[in-house]
């Protein structure tokens, strides 16, 4: 008889994950069978389970955000021993032929493939992935503190690399990543400037501990450099152009984001400037885990049993948080 496992699944869009026994996969060529050991709970997540991405094909095993160790290896895979201890982000293929994978931005290419959105992802006590999208993972943190790593920290820095020099930085969404991304800001030397949503005491107070100068639900008490926005909220896009000097950037760091409200031309004057980020690279998660290794960071979160998925997704969704949300199959 197949070995199974267990996997949480959404089958339809706005439907609550349930919990299903499927059989082990098997790797192919170039992939690794790995073994789940924890699973970070990702905003994306929720927008992959609302719908809001296009061409999901449901049903869907959401998680991008995965510790595990090589189970087993398809034919072809040299790189990563049995039993390595690695790290499995969002990004599982890109074609490598394109001109956008050729210029180093395989996070653009047209056909890549992505962990728990088009590939089964890491909400379950198995998954596939491409040895070529996998990490070894040096020794910083231990298993759950490590998953928000392999996207928040990802995503964060990535966003942050848009910033360039930007002395001032302003976190609007203080979440997962922002929590990661505050703390290499503060090691920088930069000052960091907080926004939650409109009341969050907490999130505030949680921000201060980690380094930012201010931390408040209005408009910071200066103007800044860069913004990064990490919640999904497009109205904060005109608030955070109003915060930028001229010449400051606003990034827009998550995949999907409300509308934004018109606004007058008068705030992108002075040579501002929005871009937004998109996925990631291998080089992003090389490049973020060498950085990490030179800081004492602090990884807030909460362990959830890999039954309890729902339960993290809407503490998640409704802001009850600090940190992030793991999944941990192991857990009872």
């Amino acid at each position: 008889m197949q070995a199974r496992m267990r996997a949480m699944v959404c089958d339809g869009p706005g439907q609550a994950l349930r919990m299903r026994h499927l059989p082990v996969p098997s790797p192919g060529p170039g992939q690794l069978l790995v073994k789940v050991v924890a699973c970070g709970v990702c905003r994306t997540d929720l927008h992959v389970l609302d719908g809001e991405l296009p061409g999901i094909a449901y049903p869907v095993t959401p998680g991008h955000e995965v510790v595990g160790t090589v189970e087993r290896r398809g034919v072809g895979v040299t790189a990563l021993a049995v039993g390595a201890r690695i790290g499995v982000p969002w990004l599982g293929y890109s074609c490598g032929l394109c001109a956008d994978c050729r210029e180093g931005r395989e996070n653009l290419c047209a056909t890549a493939r992505f962990h728990g959105y088009t590939l089964p992802g890491g909400y379950a006590d198995y998954m596939l992935a491409d040895a070529r999208y996998a990490f070894a993972l040096p020794a910083l943190l231990d298993d759950v503190h490590s998953a928000p790593l392999m996207c928040a920290g990802l995503i964060g820095q990535r966003a942050l690399n848009k910033a360039g020099h930007a002395r001032k930085i302003g976190l609007f969404g203080f979440g997962a990543a922002a929590h990661l991304i505050c703390q290499v800001c503060v090691g920088q030397g930069r000052e960091v400037y907080a926004l939650t949503r409109p009341g969050d005491t907490a999130a505030q107070a949680f921000a201060r501990e980690l380094g930012a100068v201010w931390a408040g639900d209005a408009k910071p008490p200066c103007l800044l450099d860069a913004v990064l926005i990490f919640a999904p909220a497009g109205e904060l896009v005109p608030l955070a152009l109003s915060s930028v000097r001229r010449g400051g950037a606003v990034v827009c760091a998550g995949i999907h984001m409300s509308d934004i409200p018109s606004f007058p031309y008068a705030l992108l004057w002075g040579e501002r400037r929005v871009e937004s980020v998109a996925n990631l690279t291998r080089q992003d998660a090389l490049d973020f885990l060498a950085a990490a290794s030179t800081l004492p960071l602090q990884v807030h979160v909460r362990a959830y049993p890999l039954a309890d998925a729902n339960r993290a997704l809407d503490d998640l969704r409704h802001g009850r948080l600090q940190g992030a949300a793991v999944l941990v199959p192991g857990l009872t």
